[in-house]
């Protein structure tokens, strides 16, 4: 009698538990995984080379399409990489650089929401769906309040925010960040206890400390597996280090844990999100610096001086200084980074991303080996990927 074969199955490209078009070659022994092979470039947009023939500011909304559940978070990276090139990152106004703090933490609250909400639905439990995204649409609310879009605001900009915040942003905010707390506990009653979600997390997918150093991996991921690494305590930028709140950590680094850190980061995010509306300063949003920075509207519309500054910024841009800058951010998924290249022209010589989620993925094969092919659903989603970053 032969010997019996493995199976090869293709999980993806448009499968809703690759969480976009990520193709995984599994070889299976009766259910058992043998083998993974993640196949990436389904979605290669050419973003940094897109980049590349852009001015910086034209170059901002495309770090909205690289993660589209962080887009503010992508914004913000981007922006302190061309302040830190164009060495005015002192000078930003105090009001902007606390709006961006607390519209950040929305973002991270939202793109956590909608991680929970698919990772449950990837394993069957539709009702955390429902709830997650009741809170996560409060959010976009508020971000459309202030941006005017909902996915896409490329709000943060070189200079400070695009708009002024709105008193109705603060006063859905502060309800927000008082309601929030008890959303969280919904979550929790619904799955920290179940013993279907336990059965399904618990002991799947490990990865170990020194797995997670090997591979660089950052994020909720290496801060389940005990690793008390984020970039707003270790590396802070925009003040974070004046703000009160805790890093939690996990110490199995399984999926379990990781559902269990993310749920305790956006209790902790919650908490920022409270500290920056209590501290919000009057005064202005964006830097008053000709050289980089628009004119207000209200000038453009009456002083032909402007219009003309205006037209001249949005369309040529405006010189960085010869030389290169790396800045990287704490985003929902990990180190999010940008490193650019200067010729001293107004495009970026070189645009280069650290994408969180690519960096993550390395790992998927040595978290699936020897389980049960189901439990490489729940390891996709526990490591919280999106595409669009993955095949930049």
């Amino acid at each position: 009698m032969s010997e019996p074969k493995n199976m090869i199955l293709n999980l993806g490209p448009s499968h809703p538990a690759t969480h976009g078009v990520l193709r995984v070659v599994l070889e299976l022994e009766g259910e058992t995984v043998r083998d993974v092979i993640p196949h990436l470039g389904h979605l290669h947009r050419g973003l940094e080379k897109l980049a590349e023939s852009k001015t910086y500011l034209q170059a901002l909304p495309l770090t909205d399409r690289m993660d589209y559940t962080g887009a503010l978070l992508n914004n913000l990276g981007y922006t302190l990489a061309v302040e830190k090139l164009l060495d005015i990152e002192g000078d930003i106004p105090e009001r902007a650089t606390v709006a961006r703090v607390m519209l950040c933490e929305l973002q991270r609250i939202a793109g956590h929401l909608i991680w929970i909400a698919a990772h449950a639905l990837d394993m069957g439990a539709m009702t955390v769906l429902f709830y997650a995204f009741r809170e996560r649409e409060l959010v976009h609310e508020m971000i459309e309040e202030v941006s005017g879009a909902r996915l896409t605001p490329s709000f943060i900009r070189p200079g400070g925010i695009a708009q002024d915040i709105t008193p109705k942003f603060i006063e859905k905010a502060r309800k927000f960040v008082k309601e929030f707390p008890g959303r969280v506990d919904e979550y929790e009653g619904l799955l920290t206890n179940n013993k279907i979600w336990r059965k399904r997390t618990e002991g799947i997918g490990i990865l170990s400390k020194e797995a997670c150093v090997q591979y660089a991996i950052t994020g909720p991921v290496l801060r389940a597996a005990g690793i008390k690494w984020d970039l707003r305590k270790v590396m802070p930028y925009c003040g974070y280090e004046t703000y009160d709140f805790e890093i939690p950590t996990g110490t199995v680094g399984d999926v379990f844990e990781r559902y269990l850190v993310r749920l305790a980061e956006m209790r902790q995010s919650n908490r920022i999100v409270e500290q920056a509306l209590d501290r919000l300063p009057p005064g202005p949003y964006m830097l008053d610096d000709f050289r980089y920075t628009p004119p207000p509207k209200e000038e453009v519309y009456t002083c032909i001086e402007s219009l003309i500054r205006h037209f001249k910024q949005m369309s040529a841009g405006y010189k960085a200084p010869v030389g290169d800058v790396y800045m990287s951010i704490e985003a929902t998924k990990g180190e999010l980074g940008f490193y650019l290249v200067s010729d001293g022209s107004e495009k970026p010589y070189r645009f280069r991303v650290r994408p969180p989620s690519l960096i993550n993925l390395q790992s998927l094969k040595d978290m699936c080996l020897g389980g049960m092919v189901a439990d490489v659903i729940a390891i996709i989603g526990s490591v919280d990927i999106v595409l669009g970053e993955i095949d930049r």
